[in-house]
């Protein structure tokens, strides 16, 4: 019979932590980690993005989780989002891992007050261009169940991001890169987005490093 470790063990990435050279004090970041052992563990995420020394969008998710195959996860927990709007808070369910081909993929379903409801799909690729170069791929939808004007997203199919990044690992731990990304609001996403002065697609350079510990 297969016996898993009793120990403890933690891991901590920040995906992203990146400047935006054409918008003057702009930044952003992604990350996630967990604690625990090799079936139950403690995930966290976090990710926002902020301008002129003023948060526009921060959130944090705690999840429970469990391994339910090789390289899969089922999580289900809690996310708290703040900044331009007003709090949104939601409860989560989801699951995570790595598809055939090394595919990294997420799809989280959030439930929020009054019928705000969000699913999140996000799926990243890395492409060794050598030992220490990597293209790293990466894709994410929003799909929202009611509009919530106050964040500028409308039902159904609210946003929709692609990105590439360039990263040279100086060490496995730290790497600095260059990207490119993009963005785009459809729907009543892009009219709330008009609206408010908003791009409804906008592409950026970035430029960031990162970490895992």
């Amino acid at each position: 019979m297969h016996r898993h470790g009793e120990g403890i063990y933690s891991y901590s990435l920040i995906d992203r932590l990146e400047a935006v050279p054409a918008a003057a004090g702009a930044w952003q970041w992604e990350a996630q980690g967990w604690i625990g052992g090799d079936l139950d563990r403690l995930w966290w995420r976090t990710r926002g993005h902020a301008a002129a020394g003023r948060l526009e969008q921060g959130e944090l998710a705690l999840f429970a989780g469990r391994a339910v195959r090789p390289w899969w996860d089922v999580v289900a927990g809690v996310r708290q989002q703040r900044g331009d709007g007003p709090r949104r808070d939601w409860l989560g369910l989801g699951v995570q891992g790595l598809a055939p081909y090394k595919f990294e993929l997420a799809a989280t379903a959030y439930l929020g007050r009054a019928g705000r409801h969000q699913l999140r799909l996000d799926g990243e690729y890395d492409t060794l261009l050598s030992n220490r170069l990597i293209l790293q791929w990466r894709a994410e939808a929003l799909v929202q169940a009611r509009a919530d004007p106050a964040w500028r997203l409308g039902a159904g199919l609210a946003t929709l991001e692609a990105g590439l990044r360039l990263r040279y690992e100086i060490d496995r731990q730290f790497a600095p890169y260059l990207g490119w990304e993009w963005e785009r609001g459809y729907g009543t996403t892009a009219r709330l987005r008009r609206a408010a002065g908003w791009p409804v697609r906008e592409g950026r350079w970035v430029a960031g490093v990162r970490l895992w510990f």
